[in-house]
This record gives structure tokens, sequence and C-alpha cells, in this order.
């Protein structure tokens, strides 16, 4: 009796502490961009952990190299371009929005100094991904760095996807990178030419998630492919690495996943370091992962997250809502529980 009294007593403890942090849902502030998402209350974790925004690679880290970005012209892979072009190399960044990658590659080349070349590619088609490649080697040569990171989603239930929705997003994802690295491997092991490939993919391809199914399968092949070929083409001088990012906030993104913004409002509160990430930071670990200082990394699947993953997985995370005296009152309960 004495343990069902405890059992009952910290679940009305536990909804206690949820009212108790629900109360400062209002004060949330949330931002794009460098202002990142943040919150105030009881959560302060934010204010340990500030983005920085600079890049971390010494000046050149790129000269002479090229790199390919698919879907370059918009949210991360832009922001990867920027870093990969201040870092000295020379870009081509690639999607099917040719006027967008335009704007984008012209943007870059100013504010850098260095030439950003927009290539028109639908990576769900293998012919144009074959143009795509013949004209990436035409303006600038064979790549040093391949970074697969055109995407696509949007949440629905299960039973609702149409066999097109689902191909949709897989044929993108999945077949898009396997073209892309399939045309460029090719070539490059034809010239003896080593380059590091890197794929982003999303903490969920590892996990599973409900309501993009699609989306979960599709970047958990993206990761066994980037793990198999990194076992297998190492011999040819070619890397290939992974990173899953958690929640980032870009338009195209949290347009799809996020609509209403009625997510967005409860994510901070399961990522321990208090805020959303931000796409500086995620560029500056394709820069490192893509560069020579990291030769040695080859076949690893980085998480960069906050902790999100961690503290999902965690059956008893959620406690660190209860109060101090809330645990001093499971305490004496809990000492007068009895035998097993």
């Amino acid at each position: 009796m004495a343990a069902l009294r405890s059992v009952k007593v910290m679940n009305v403890l536990f909804a206690d502490a949820r009212r108790t942090v629900g109360m400062f849902s209002p004060i949330r502030n949330f931002r794009t961009g460098v202002k990142v998402l943040s919150q105030s209350g009881d959560h302060q974790a934010a204010s340990f952990f500030k983005p920085v925004e600079e890049i971390m690679l010494p000046p050149n880290t790129f000269k002479n190299k090229v790199a390919f970005i698919t879907g370059g012209g918009t949210g991360l892979g832009k922001r990867m371009t920027k870093t990969l072009s201040s870092l000295g190399a020379q870009c081509v960044i690639a999607s099917r929005k040719i006027d967008v990658l335009q704007n984008s590659a012209e943007e870059i080349s100013q504010e850098t100094g260095n030439k950003v070349h927009a290539v028109q590619c639908d990576v769900r088609d293998p012919a144009s991904v074959q143009a795509a490649v013949d004209e990436l080697i035409r303006v600038a040569g064979l790549p040093d760095v391949v970074v697969n990171n055109a995407a696509g989603n949007f949440i629905s239930p299960t039973e609702a996807l149409s066999p097109n929705a689902w191909r949709t997003i897989t044929d993108i994802v999945l077949n898009g990178t396997a073209y892309v690295t399939l045309d460029i491997g090719k070539r490059l092991i034809k010239e003896k030419k080593g380059a590091a490939f890197l794929a982003i993919t999303t903490i969920y391809a590892e996990s599973g998630s409900g309501f993009v199914v699609p989306s979960a399968s599709a970047k958990a092949g993206v990761d066994a492919l980037c793990k198999s070929l990194a076992g297998e083409w190492g011999r040819y001088g070619m890397r290939f690495n992974v990173i899953q990012p958690g929640p980032i906030k870009t338009k195209g993104a949290f347009s799809r996943l996020d609509p209403t913004g009625t997510f967005e409002k409860t994510m901070t509160d399961r990522i321990p370091v208090g805020r959303l990430g931000t796409s500086a930071e995620i560029a500056n670990l394709v820069a490192y992962l893509c560069s020579d200082y990291a030769s040695w990394v080859n076949g690893a699947v980085i998480r960069m997250d906050g902790g999100e993953y961690v503290f999902m997985a965690g059956e008893f995370n959620n406690l660190v809502k209860v109060t101090m005296e809330q645990w001093t009152l499971m305490e004496s309960l809990i000492r007068q529980t009895k035998g097993s």
C-alpha cells in the first residue's frame, strides 16, 4: 500500500511539474538567424551555450580545392557554401531552381571574393545529375569536396501517404544522394583522384520517427550508403561522413514541418542546451569534416543536436521538471517504502 501511495503522489507531483513548466511557455522568445531561439523562465541553459558564428578554420583551408554542394542555394546549403567559399574553395552549387542558385552564387561570390558557380540539377534524374557533373567539371574540375545536402520532407500521417508522396521524398533524399555519389565517385576512381564526401541527414535516421516515415527511411539509407562506401572506397582516396543535425530553423524546412508554428514552442524543452542550432555551427562542422584536418575521419555519423536525441531516449530525463521541494517529498516517500 505504501508503494502504491508513493506512486500516486509522484504522479501528482509530475503533473504539477508539467503545469509549472507550462506557466513559462508564453514568456519564450523565438527568433531566426543569429539571434537564435532562446527562452526565459526556469530554463536558462541557453545562456551557457551561446553559438559562435565566426568561421573556425584558418583562411585558405580550401585554397585550390573545388566543392560541389547540392541544395547549395538556400538554407543550410547556402551557409555551407558561404563558409567553404570564405575558406578559399571554388564552389559549385546545384539544385532545380537556377534563378535562386544564380542569385545565391552572385551574392556569395561578392561577399567572399571567390567565384561560385551555379549548375541546374534535378538529383532525382540520373541524366540530369550526369549533365550537372559534366558542367561541374567543365567550369571547375573534378571536386575535392562533395556535400550531399539536397533534401525534401513534409509531415503527414503515414496512412495518408500516396505512392507518389513516398517516391517524392525517397527519390530526392536516397536516390538523389546515390546518383550524385555514384556518378562523381566513378569519375574520381577513373582519374585516380580522392575526395571528401559528406551527407546531411537527421537524428531520426537512427531512431526512426512517425509522421515523417519517407524521410526517416531515406535518411537511414543515406547513413548506410555513406558507412558502406567509407569501407569500400577508402582505397580510392575517398572519405565518407555524415552529419545528423537536430532542429535548426530554416524557412524551407520549418514551412513544411511546422507550418503553424505550434511545435516550435515546445522544441527547446527537450534540448538540454536550451536552444536550436544555427546554420553557422553546422557549416563549421561541415568545413572541418571536409578538410585535410579531418583526413583520419571516415565512416563517422556525427549527431549535432544540443543533446536532444539522448534527452528523448532517457526514460527518466523529464525529471528535470521536478522542483527541489518535490524531490524532498519524493525522497521521504521512497524511504517509507519497504521491501521490493
